[in-house]
């Protein structure tokens, strides 16, 4: 068994290692106030996650290691998550009257049964959920296994840098966590909404269906802001540091927008499109009511107005900040900026509070 599940008792730093860099977030909170007391991020060398498989443990703990000192982070516990595509997680029945140690050791007999690989090799984990609705003598309970090393590497990773990795999280629970604090100006604060978050990051973009804020369905695809980065290297003959800056500061030739800019965008809105017929075929839940974007290629100029019209869902860019108090230590407008794809950090970070 591992504590995929288990209750942090101490504060924590969210850490999130994605394909291109390493995000790190502390939140404090006084008197039901959260606040942002230290956040950075910190771009990876080529190669050295790929599709969110760690290839080079000492560049990640160098380059978590330089970020901790850069931002000031003091904390010495750490929330790092395993990708969703690395876990296998399915709902089972078990006995509702059965104890906590019994519904353990029931697993432990039947955990063959649902995960495909040898036991010996995997870590895995459960948690209540409640009672099943079609039958009271039972209740659902959340099982989740990984391999051992897809974890076993981010935790060398994060505790090369010098921290101590306490709590490893699913990302579908840590983006739902994080979900709850950006639907406060939806009716009812999303409660009995089926809402569609597009997490678009460097070299995948996973789709998340809430419904009253649980993920009821998640997809990855191989798709990111990476094709945007090498159409620009291709086209204008620019190294990829050159491309990267040209994409955030600016600087690029008067055809950047309508040949390049724009098709990647139109692109995006295809690849959400055939995401949400997926789900849409495939699910016997309600339809989509609203779009949130995530992840930092959210930000591109109209992409917001562009999937609202084209696909004609009400869509908004998520924010996970936008209540929070932000440390003085904390460059508001670069968080602000930087919010929709910090989405993953936050929901680690929330772990500190899960004993409050």
């Amino acid at each position: 068994m591992f504590d995929f599940f288990k209750v942090s008792s101490t504060p924590l730093v969210g850490i999130d290692i994605s394909s291109s860099s390493i995000k790190v977030l502390e939140l404090s909170r006084v008197n039901g106030q959260y606040k942002v007391e230290t956040y950075g991020e910190v771009l990876l060398p080529p190669l050295t996650v790929i599709e969110k498989n760690i290839k080079g443990v000492d560049k990640v703990a160098e380059s978590l290691r330089a970020l901790i000192r850069q931002i000031g982070v003091r904390r010495k516990f750490a929330a790092i998550a395993v990708a969703g595509s690395a876990v296998l997680s399915r709902i089972i029945q078990m006995n509702a009257e059965f104890t906590e140690r019994e519904l353990e050791e029931q697993i432990e007999l039947e955990a063959d049964r649902y995960i495909p690989y040898p036991l010996d090799e995997v870590y895995f984990d459960f948690e209540i959920i409640g009672l099943n609705t079609k039958n009271p003598n039972l209740i659902d309970v959340l099982l989740a296994a990984a391999r051992f090393e897809t974890v076993d590497i981010r935790i060398s990773a994060v505790t090369e840098a010098g921290l101590k990795p306490t709590v490893v999280d699913l990302e579908s629970l840590v983006m739902e966590r994080a979900f709850g604090l950006v639907v406060n100006h939806l009716p009812a604060k999303g409660a009995g909404v089926t809402i569609a978050l597009i997490d678009i990051g460097a070299t995948n973009t996973t789709l998340y269906v809430f419904k009253d804020l649980k993920v009821i369905y998640n997809r990855d695809q191989a798709f990111g802001g990476k094709h945007l980065t090498d159409e620009i290297q291709k086209r204008y003959g620019l190294s990829l540091e050159e491309a990267i800056a040209a994409e955030k500061f600016g600087g690029l030739p008067e055809d950047y927008v309508t040949e390049v800019l724009e098709p990647f965008k139109e692109t995006i809105v295809q690849q959400v499109s055939r995401a949400l017929q997926t789900f849409s075929s495939s699910a016997e839940e309600a339809e989509v009511n609203h779009i949130v974007l995530a992840g930092g290629v959210s930000l591109l100029p109209g992409l917001e107005s562009l999937i609202q019209e084209k696909l004609s869902f009400k869509t908004f860019i998520a924010n996970p900040f936008s209540e929070m108090e932000i440390s003085t230590k904390v460059d508001k407008n670069s968080l602000m900026a930087d919010a929709p794809g910090l989405m993953m950090a936050c929901g680690l970070a929330l772990r500190t509070f899960d004993n409050e």
